[in-house]
């Protein structure tokens, strides 16, 4: 083990010696996704608050047909303006967000009791008109469930007879796992994270080894080439798990700075989230460090190894977004399916549901063996003269 070890301990001195590589996987990969994840999370939820608590302005068009209403709605923080001549050309241009169009047979259907009809003028494609339609269709249904138990009571009927059913709701959800909604996308940046902290390392022992053509006189020497391939793969994941690790506590660090308790949810990522993500993110690390030394080995030059490990980073993002569209009830199978399990225990960890340690060990021992056999078949590979040749 001794040549395993000298191996390893020469491609991390090497990896150091570049302070470029070293800063942007230890650094700048890190800690820039958190930060931006908390600059835009912060944004949106700052934003959207302050559209909730300030004055809604509101064009009417036919304001005069409905004093009442638009009473009503001075009195909610809505500031009434005169609306566009052409109100659905305004919506389409985005000159407004919403019109309110209250046509001239509004009051005689009020007058009469019948159903009296306001129009919305909206589109729904436009990600900042959709809170304030919202805001203002509130408004105007309260108007009118008010508006129809007067005029009950003024019938002497009770208003409840309108409402044979009553729903009341029981919402078992907590603020910690109502925040698991908003950052079901913290997974992929943990194995992203292992991904990236590994590849600059994989390509320059391999690919680039190749290309400066020294790749050859290290696998001439008289040392078993699983040994060589040991010393690779330990450099590749020791610096593919630092990243993980590096990530983890940031983002640990990062969230206890969203203002998520203003929209009614929590997210602490404690020790506990920290020591049982790093736990099962260890196995994926070695696998992934093990398939970028594979892929790589492919390559000729370290720009071909970067084309093909880029496509490869595309994998991780697959059960992100399967879980993201198609959610599913946790099965205890899924924690054995390598990335699949990892990003089932980060979420339901991050949502505080519990995960047990039978649960935890099967994710770790299945991407390990997965890992192991990745390895295998790029010992195969090392055993290989063509993979000195590097033309």
């Amino acid at each position: 083990m001794n040549a395993a070890i000298t191996v390893f301990l020469k491609e991390v001195r090497e990896n150091l010696r570049d302070r470029r590589t070293v800063v942007n996987t230890l650094v700048t990969g890190p800690l820039m996704a958190p930060l931006i994840f908390v600059l835009l999370i912060n944004t949106v939820i700052t934003r959207e608050l302050g559209k909730a608590e300030a004055p809604l302005s509101l064009p009417v068009a036919g304001a005069q047909y409905a004093p009442n209403l638009i009473g009503v709605l001075k009195q909610n923080n809505v500031e009434i303006k005169e609306a566009p001549a052409d109100a659905e050309r305004a919506v389409r241009e985005q000159d407004a967000d919403v019109v309110l169009r209250i046509g001239p047979d509004f009051a005689k259907a009020w007058d009469k009791g019948e159903p009296a009809q306001v129009e919305l003028i909206y589109d729904a494609s436009q990600q900042d008109a959709r809170g304030q339609v919202e805001r203002l269709r509130k408004l105007i249904d309260a108007y009118g469930h008010r508006t129809g138990a007067l005029r009950l009571l003024a019938r002497g009927l009770s208003p409840s007879i309108l409402k044979p059913v009553v729903l009341a709701d029981r919402d078992q959800s907590t603020p910690q796992s109502r925040a698991g909604l908003m950052f079901a996308m913290l997974p992929y940046f943990f194995i992203l994270g292992g991904f990236i902290g590994g590849m600059a390392l994989a390509i320059d022992t391999t690919a680039g080894e190749r290309e400066r053509q020294s790749l050859e006189p290290l696998l001439a020497n008289p040392v078993p080439r699983w040994k060589i391939l040991a010393g690779k793969l330990g450099a590749t994941t020791a610096f593919a798990i630092t990243t993980v690790l590096l990530s983890i506590i940031a983002f640990a660090v990062v969230t206890r700075f969203l203002p998520t308790e203003k929209i009614g949810m929590s997210l602490t990522l404690g020790l506990r989230f920290v020591v049982a993500t790093m736990f099962v993110m260890l196995p994926l690390a070695a696998l992934l460090g093990t398939l970028q030394t594979l892929v790589a080995a492919f390559a000729k030059s370290y720009r071909e190894a970067q084309t093909y490990l880029s496509l490869l980073m595309l994998v991780p993002i697959v059960p992100t977004l399967l879980l993201s569209v198609m959610p599913v009830k946790t099965q205890l199978w899924m924690y054995a399916v390598p990335l699949l399990g990892q990003q089932v225990t980060i979420v339901r960890l991050m949502r505080g549901d519990p995960v047990s340690d039978a649960a935890l060990l099967l994710c770790f021992v299945a991407t390990a063996i997965a890992a192991l056999l990745a390895a295998l078949v790029t010992a195969k590979i090392y055993h290989s003269e063509r993979l000195a040749i590097s033309a």
